[in-house]
């Protein structure tokens, strides 16, 4: 990850990030130490080794907190502890989220429930809480981590793809009621990122292959693939975009 732009904004920034210790989350984490940033992320579970990793790699120690989502109250208290720790959170990524496939005729009210709780819900409190640290700061970044799949219009997980349009659309109405008070908030859609566990779970050899035929870019995108345009979207690089949902995906899709 050495090859990333650097933005001297972020140096010294404080940063939260949901999931930010496993998948696409660490190589963020590990993006916005090696800009400098004061780092703090959540997981469902204690991650002191990858901490320290990070620490060895990078010179710059995140903070991590024990913290499932889906539990509002929990959200808010560690979005107040990494404030406390390193000032005001003036960089939001929502990226923490569950893709488990599903059948639409199969969702019984719990399942849906706790789809939303964990791909919607947790995005919009996590928003909401860090809003007024950013106003006293002068403004501020959010980048909700959405998904080509609703684009694709992809079978398979219905109740998730309905998650990921909500949060652009989400994306473009807070945007819109904050822009005033300096804050942007921007969408980012990855493609298929093959993480461990898509790797383990559902990248089956057929599938893809069917994907890359889909891609202008011959290569499967890989974790760190995502860091570039989510460290642009939390630095001043991008200071005039706001509302906007930017798609890395190796050609995939297209937006406009």
């Amino acid at each position: 990850m050495t090859d990333t732009a650097i933005y001297p904004d972020l140096n010294g920034a404080s940063v939260y990030i949901t999931g930010g210790g496993s998948g696409i989350g660490a190589s963020l984490t590990e993006g916005f130490l090696r800009q400098g940033a004061k780092v703090a992320y959540v997981q469902r579970s204690p991650s002191d080794d990858f901490v320290a990793e990070m620490e060895q790699k990078t010179g710059n120690r995140p903070l991590g907190l024990v913290c499932d989502i889906t539990d509002t109250e929990r959200l808010r208290a560690t979005i107040a502890e990494a404030s406390e720790a390193h000032g005001p959170v003036t960089v939001l990524v929502n990226n923490a989220a569950n893709d488990k496939r599903h059948k639409t005729e199969e969702v019984d009210e719990a399942f849906w429930d706790w789809s939303q709780s964990i791909n919607l819900k947790a995005y919009f409190f996590g928003c909401q809480a860090v809003i007024a640290g950013m106003r006293v700061a002068g403004g501020g970044s959010i980048i909700n981590m959405s998904s080509i799949s609703y684009m694709m219009g992809n079978a398979g997980y219905p109740a998730y793809t309905s998650a990921n349009g909500g949060i652009t659309a989400m994306t473009r109405s807070l945007a819109r009621e904050f822009g005033p008070d300096r804050i942007r908030v921007n969408a980012l859609a990855p493609g298929w990122v093959l993480t461990e566990k898509q790797l383990e779970m559902w990248a089956s050899p057929e599938d893809l292959d069917a994907h890359m035929e889909r891609m202008c870019l011959k290569e499967h995108l890989a974790p760190e693939d995502i860091v570039g345009g989510t460290l642009f979207l939390a630095s001043k690089a991008s200071k005039a975009m706001t509302g906007q949902c930017m798609v890395i995906d190796g050609g995939v899709v297209t937006t406009g």
